[in-house]
């Protein structure tokens, strides 16, 4: 019942193979085109560079056209009718007509301190978009990156597993050929059998772990990936430049996009200080209108059109509004004083950040180095024990232990690779210097 599924298995996470294999940048144009956050981090700036003409409009004057059209309905009641009034006879009657009026109306506002600090920060704002959309770029490029090696890395463990399971078959057939033979006891067998039946086991969990990983990376481009470009065999990664960590650990706490939207918005509480204050503040406006209205009958001798025009300066002080303005005032005060608090706690979680990835570049070369060392001497032992087994000086369990010690090295050594190469990253990232361009070196280490 296992052969069947792990041949399915197997055939479902490798069915890819025949196709070509496409390398990181070609990948990272999929993401471009296709992953969903990057597109919404794209319609976010698109709206973020709409605050500045917003903004200037409360600057702008404003124009209005009003009109109405009334029917008027004119009746002098009865019982009026022939008294005698101061200018003769009281006349009854009524009348029908139609007044239409229409009114231009101009204002443009002289001076409105809480307008200009909302002109002032529409700036902070579309720039504050524009730091986060850069952020999100980064963000795509190391998202890309991490779920490219990701899958790498399983593939590596699924293809040693593999190659374990063949060599482990092997071992098991010889320790029951010379447990027949009677040169080698049932315990050499047992023990053949139970590392078979748990490189299975790894084998299956290494399929699983592959189909996840190209879950995760089908997620962000958008379509199921297929053959994916290795590293070239025995690469060589080089540390970073600088060599230094102050020059990072700087770059990160100025130039770090995090820090740089931290500190626009900083800004921009400082505004929100001045805006709430002008509610204490007159405000003065031009205004100017033209009014026309038409009677369309007659009554008491006047009709036809009117025609009046105005300018003028129009002013309002505030006097009292239950102490609104002075609660505000302290709220954006507060809020102030959080903005500076959180732009601190980024800056120093930028600079944190750096470090760690460079000491994470500099112990994953540390690493490899001692892991190709480490591959070369299990080789060795490996076939030293294969040796001393046939001359009877080593037992099964030994060699089954170099194999399984050279299968953990090799995938040791291909992860610490993928991690070294992917610090090397988030270093960039985080000093807020990580371009696409940056993926063109890491393109050069898979093979074609």
């Amino acid at each position: 019942m296992q052969k069947p599924t792990l041949a399915v298995l197997i055939a479902s996470a490798l069915f890819s193979m025949n196709a070509q294999a496409a390398d990181l940048i070609q990948v990272y144009q999929q993401a471009m085109a296709n992953d969903a956050t990057y597109a919404s981090a794209r319609a976010s700036l698109a709206a973020g560079k709409e605050r500045v003409p917003q903004g200037r409009a409360a600057l702008l004057p404003t124009v209005s056209f009003d009109g109405s059209v009334v029917r008027n309905d004119f009746d002098n009641s009865p019982w009026n009718e022939g008294a005698i009034g101061s200018n003769g006879p009281v006349v009854g009657g009524s009348a029908n007509y139609t007044t239409t009026t229409n009114t231009l109306t101009l204002q443009q506002p002289l001076f409105r301190w809480a307008n200009w600090q909302t002109y002032q920060q529409s700036k902070l704002q579309q720039a504050i978009s524009e730091a986060q959309f850069a952020q999100a770029q980064q963000d795509l490029i190391t998202r890309v990156a991490q779920a490219y090696f990701d899958v790498l890395a399983a593939e590596d463990t699924l293809e040693l597993s593999r190659a374990q399971k063949t060599a482990t078959t092997e071992q098991l057939a010889s320790a029951k050929r010379n447990f027949e033979v009677g040169t080698q006891t049932i315990t050499d067998t047992h023990e053949a059998q139970a590392a078979y039946d748990l490189v299975v086991a790894q084998e299956f969990a290494a399929i699983n772990d592959l189909e996840n990983k190209r879950s995760i990376l089908q997620a962000i481009i958008g379509t199921a990936p297929g053959t994916l470009s290795p590293l070239k065999p025995g690469v060589q990664l080089s540390a970073p430049e600088p060599a230094q960590i102050e020059p990072w650990v700087s770059a990160a706490e100025s130039q770090n996009y995090g820090v740089v939207s931290s500190e626009l918005s900083y800004e921009s509480a400082k505004r929100d200080i001045q805006k709430s204050r002008a509610g204490h503040y007159p405000t003065l406006d031009l205004i100017a209108n033209a009014r026309r209205q038409t009677n369309g009958g007659q009554i008491n001798t006047i009709s036809g059109t009117t025609n009046t025009r105005a300018i003028g300066i129009q002013y309002s002080v505030p006097l009292f509004n239950g102490f609104g303005v002075t609660s505000r005032v302290r709220e954006s005060i507060a809020l102030e004083d959080k903005a500076r608090n959180d732009l601190e706690a980024t800056r120093r979680n930028a600079a944190n950040g750096a470090r760690l990835a460079y000491l994470g570049v500099n112990s994953g070369l540390a690493q490899v180095k001692a892991l190709q060392a480490a591959e070369v001497s299990s080789t060795s032992a490996l076939e030293s024990n294969k040796l001393g087994y046939q001359v009877g000086v080593r037992i099964n369990i030994d060699v089954l232990n170099a194999q399984r010690q050279l299968y953990l090295t090799r995938r040791d050594l291909s992860r610490a690779r993928y991690d070294t190469i992917m610090n090397g990253l988030r270093l960039k990232a985080a000093a807020g210097s990580l371009r696409e361009a940056d993926l063109g070196p890491v393109n050069n280490l898979l093979a074609k």
